[in-house]
């Protein structure tokens, strides 16, 4: 990627001895937008975070596993701050362009001696090809890396111009995210204002990682983070380029957010939920946001049961206007239930064929109005448990 460098090494953050210090850094100050966690309760780098961000210009990512720094109080503020200036210092820039994330067990201080010989380390083994060791060293739960890399073209009186987006996210449980994923950074060459990557990046997160569950926890480390170096050759200057660069940054950030729905703790199925046909956009979000997150319908999906009822029901608590005479239910092309009517155990069976997928794709049709939405979310399984109940010990 034009511009940026990465580094990824095990500072002794984990008990396991993997990588958890991770750095991405800029050759010039980037453009910069950024999203955070909606819950009350938020980390001190997401305090710190919001600061930084607030002019629109960032430098350097330092981002650590194995402790949250959440709830850790004004010295947990202090540590965050001081991680900061330790990485610009290493760095020579200035600490107002470091932002700092962390994700890991709540509730515990940050172990300062090792950032601050893990610091001098990690900026040192910055490299352009560091992507899959910073990749790694934010990983916790999860069982793979997370990037997704795509180019695209600006047309231009004088001809297409190239540009490129890389995304690297970790996730894989406390996943509601109500703004992201755990963590995810956006890389780009192009060059773009402030105010257009932000508004490009909202756009982009409600789409994807604000339609994606796994357990119905939100995070209070939530960040989601972009980075636009201006070194490729490609300027969003007009409507046509900024929507060009928008469908690319959907497509990346949408899918980064099934990678993270698909490594979902303990999960063995990926599967997705449109409601359409409802009579407001709220509506739609509202029925498929509760189908989503319902406990007895990802548990069906990983028993491979077309369990319609639960389906239906819980649309029907979600606050969304519904009349269940007319409910039309898909599963891939099977219709299970129209206008309200089970279509028997034939229609069941071939249903439950389909379900033996590992991604299953659900239509809700409330036959009402026009409006739709959607969730991607996973199955629910014995392991999601056991890894936690067994995950600070």
């Amino acid at each position: 990627m034009n511009g940026f460098r990465f580094a990824g090494i095990a500072a002794g953050i984990k008990k396991n001895g993997l990588k958890d210090l991770g750095l991405i850094y800029a050759e010039k100050p980037a453009v910069g937008a950024a999203l955070f966690t909606r819950n009350k309760v938020v980390a001190a780098p997401v305090t710190l975070g919001r600061k930084t961000i607030a002019d629109g210009r960032i430098q350097a990512i330092l981002a650590n596993s194995g402790n949250a720094n959440c709830f850790t109080g004004e010295q947990g503020l202090a540590d965050a701050k001081n991680t900061a200036e330790t990485t610009a210092r290493a760095l020579g820039i200035s600490p107002d362009l470091v932002m700092v994330s962390s994700t890991g067990v709540i509730g515990a201080p940050l172990p300062m001696e090792k950032f601050e010989s893990g610091i001098p380390q990690v900026t040192a083994a910055l490299v352009e090809g560091g992507l899959e060791d910073f990749s790694d060293a934010i990983l916790t739960t999860d069982t793979c890396r997370k990037i997704v890399r795509r180019t695209g073209r600006i047309k231009t009186d004088s001809g297409a111009r190239e540009f490129s987006i890389l995304g690297i996210a970790k996730g894989s449980g406390m996943i509601r995210p109500d703004m992201a994923t755990m963590l995810a950074y956006v890389l780009t060459d192009i060059t773009i204002g402030a105010e257009d990557l932000k508004q490009a990046l909202t756009h982009a997160n409600e789409r994807s990682f604000n339609r994606i569950t796994v357990d119905g926890d939100t995070s209070t480390n939530d960040t989601l983070v972009c980075m636009a170096s201006g070194e490729g050759e490609a300027i969003v200057g007009n409507e046509p380029s900024f929507a060009a660069f928008q469908t690319l940054l959907d497509e990346v950030c949408y899918d980064l957010a099934k990678m993270v729905v698909k490594d979902g703790e303990g999960a063995t199925k990926v599967a997705s939920i449109t409601v359409k046909g409802a009579q407001s956009r709220e509506d739609a979000f509202r029925a498929s946001e509760a189908i989503a997150h319902s406990n007895l319908v990802k548990t069906a999906i990983y028993g491979e049961d077309p369990n319609w009822g639960r389906i239906t029901a819980a649309a029907g608590r979600s606050g969304a206007c519904v009349d269940q005479d007319r409910m039309d239910l898909y599963f891939g092309e099977v219709a299970i239930v129209r206008q309200g009517r089970w279509l028997g155990p034939e229609a069941e069976e071939k249903a439950a064929a389909l379900m033996k997928k590992d991604e299953i794709d659900i239509i809700l049709d409330l036959n009402l109005a026009e409006y739709s939405d959607h969730f991607l979310f996973c199955d629910f399984s014995e392991n999601y448990v056991k890894i936690n109940a067994d995950y600070r010990t």
